[in-house]
């Protein structure tokens, strides 16, 4: 693990996971100095998701494991308030919180995913065929509830991390279960909950297709 570095940081209500890309809205003054300050440094700052309390006004409880995101697109309004389109990096642990002036702040360190094992990486390229044959399934019958999906050419990246990554990003699953899969110790475990977690949602999404 790597020396531990100064990081701003955005607790919010979802996961980010590493590849994807969000849509942020900076309206509060202390996230508007954070943006500033990034855009005037490396772009860079961590997400980590809020497990109680709210986005607004501090006071909140914050996990310890989050992404960094790098700011792909800023746009300032006339008020002040900003439009950002950043996307996820790579993992981190906060080692400890600072003071929250002017903006919450923590040393992090990055986080690699652990190696396989050998049970782990025996079979992975053919959990992640299935894998992914289950989420295009998912996201077939996503869409006959009318929810946008992909573009019907879209292929996941060849790199095996990346790709279960993509996979990640783009499933429909509350903040608790995305958590769960960004804390997984390597790919393989990722793909162990992902089965699970894509089954349970062919299942719901099938039953509320079935009641129409």
């Amino acid at each position: 693990m790597s020396d531990a570095s100064i990081l701003p940081m955005f607790p919010l209500g979802m996961v980010l996971v590493p590849t994807m890309v969000v849509p942020i809205h900076v309206f509060e003054p202390r996230y508007r100095q954070m943006t500033q300050d990034c855009l005037d440094g490396d772009r860079e700052f961590g997400v980590v998701l809020i497990e109680r309390g709210s986005e607004v006004g501090g006071g909140d409880v914050r996990t310890d494991a989050g992404t960094v995101a790098r700011i792909i697109e800023a746009q300032e309004l006339p008020d002040g308030r900003w439009g950002l389109v950043a996307g996820g990096t790579r993992r981190v642990q906060v080692c400890r919180w600072l003071e929250d002036d002017p903006y919450p702040r923590a040393e992090v360190t990055d986080w690699p995913d652990s190696e396989f094992c050998d049970d782990e990486g025996s079979d992975i390229n053919a959990a992640l065929s299935s894998v992914t044959t289950t989420w295009r399934r998912v996201l077939a019958l996503q869409s006959e509830l009318g929810a946008p999906g992909l573009p019907a050419n879209f292929e996941v990246a060849e790199d095996l991390s990346t790709a279960v990554w993509q996979i990640v990003a783009l499933s429909p699953m509350g903040p608790l279960d995305r958590q769960r899969l960004l804390t997984a110790g390597n790919a393989a475990q990722r793909l162990d909950l992902l089965a699970e977690f894509l089954a349970d949602a062919e299942e719901l999404i099938r039953a509320r297709i079935e009641m129409g």
